[in-house]
């Protein structure tokens, strides 16, 4: 937060939830640069007299820590500290109205859709020739790609169409130019996103045509890594898993939202799918690409989720061995399908039920990690913290999976960069190693 007598505007992005709201906070960037606006993204010094706070509004949580970081910066504008706050994202478009009357003295609010509108409170124009660059805020050598947004599903739980709107596929053409720019500027890896990445291509071209993306990326020169996230699970587009196996720059990798073990709970989710059919769906991943890494998110307690569904849930965990596992405890959210039911499962027995589940799911990534013992992996380098390199594999992505630390008293290596490391120790969350070769 500034001091008072700065005589240019200087903006400060506070980015927060997902990896999807990073990617529009450096589109955001990107847009008011190429207008010569002075601008940060989670400026350290905080002496920005604009800040532009880009909400998430998902699940409780989320919600309160996006209004928190509303308030903070309201204090700091009553305070002098900061000229002009505003607000966009996804709690912004879902709840404007409220926010509106409840913080008043936000300068102005936006919804997902309406950088446009943003800007030009800079006086700034949305520049169709920047479509295709972006300034990362990562590290350099990895880059989220979005590559459609919204989502037609009717999960019953998701709040994200009301505030994301239906699928919106980009362009083939225009995420290539992203990513041959993104190459130019030293990323290696591409972390495809999206609300639902296995949807990709048929609004625009009447079928899904993820595979094809993928091989056009794929002939990307400078691209190491392409990492797929967020496939949802019906209709899976099984092409794609061809296209992985025949490729050696995409990650035998696969992030794929199950939701639930137990066919009851699928059906009340509106899922279109049975634990049977999922279970058939793994089994096909793992014959048609063996190496593959598959994560997964769960959800505990949604409503009329029975003991007995909880159950089935623990064993078609412990039955599929995931190599990485997350789950949420449902979150009642308004103007959902399951808010019309009764939040009937206590607060306290959705958090048991989660921790039991991943209690389950560390015995499980242990075993897996440990089974990688002696073996030898290509690992890209992230960082250096607490006296180690801490890089990933294939299998691994940022921020939620796997890190492999290597002792930075005993070797060199540098940020970025690809190395060979042969694991020597592992736990249920990390692996450790050292170079060869």
């Amino acid at each position: 937060m500034k001091a008072k007598g700065l005589k240019k505007d200087k903006v400060n992005i506070v980015t927060l939830g997902c990896s999807k709201n990073l990617v529009d906070s450096e589109v955001m960037l990107t847009q008011l640069k190429g207008n010569g606006i002075n601008t940060t993204h989670e400026a350290v010094n905080d002496d920005a007299n604009i800040v532009v706070i880009n909400t998430c509004g998902f699940i409780d949580n989320a919600k309160q820590e996006s209004v928190d970081t509303i308030l903070r910066y309201v204090d700091a504008k009553e305070e002098g500290l900061v000229d002009k706050v505003y607000v966009t994202g996804c709690l912004s478009h879902r709840y404007k109205e409220d926010l509106e009357k409840e913080i008043p003295q936000v300068d102005a609010f936006f919804g997902t859709m309406e950088l446009p509108a943003l800007l030009k409170k800079f006086k700034a124009d949305y520049k169709h020739e920047l479509v295709g660059e972006r300034i990362t805020t990562t590290s350099n050598h990895y880059a989220y790609l979005k590559i459609a947004e919204g989502c037609d599903r009717p999960c019953s739980f998701c709040a994200i169409p009301l505030m994301r709107g239906g699928h919106r596929s980009r362009p083939m053409e225009e995420l290539v130019l992203e990513a041959k720019n993104l190459a130019r500027n030293g990323t290696k890896e591409l972390l495809l996103i999206a609300q639902d990445s296995t949807y990709y291509g048929l609004d625009l071209y009447k079928k899904r045509n993820l595979a094809d993306l993928l091989r056009n990326l794929s002939d990307v020169e400078g691209i190491d890594w392409i990492r797929l996230h967020y496939a949802f699970p019906t209709g899976f587009p099984m092409d794609v898993l061809d296209v992985m196996a025949e490729r050696d720059n995409i990650c035998n990798y696969l992030d794929i939202p199950l939701q639930h073990g137990s066919t009851n709970m699928l059906k009340l989710m509106r899922r279109g799918t049975t634990r049977e059919k999922t279970e058939a769906l793994l089994d096909q991943m793992r014959q048609r690409v063996p190496d593959i890494g598959i994560r997964t998110t769960l959800i505990a307690g949604h409503p009329g989720e029975t003991e007995k569904d909880f159950e089935d849930m623990v064993d078609f965990v412990e039955k599929s061995r995931f190599d990485r596992l997350g789950i949420f405890t449902y979150s009642h959210e308004e103007n959902t399908h399951s808010f019309s039911y009764n939040d009937d499962v206590p607060e306290e027995i959705k958090h048991e039920r989660a921790n039991h589940v991943m209690q389950i799911q560390e015995d499980i990534s242990r075993e897996i990690n440990e089974q990688k013992i002696g073996k030898t992996f290509k690992v890209l380098i992230d960082k250096k913290e607490s006296g180690n390199f801490v890089g990933r594999t294939e299998h691994d992505s940022p921020e939620v999976d796997n890190e492999v630390l290597i002792d930075a008293k005993k070797h060199y290596l540098r940020i970025g960069d690809f190395a060979n490391i042969k694991i020597t120790d592992a736990t249920e969350f990390d692996l450790y190693g050292e170079p060869v070769g």
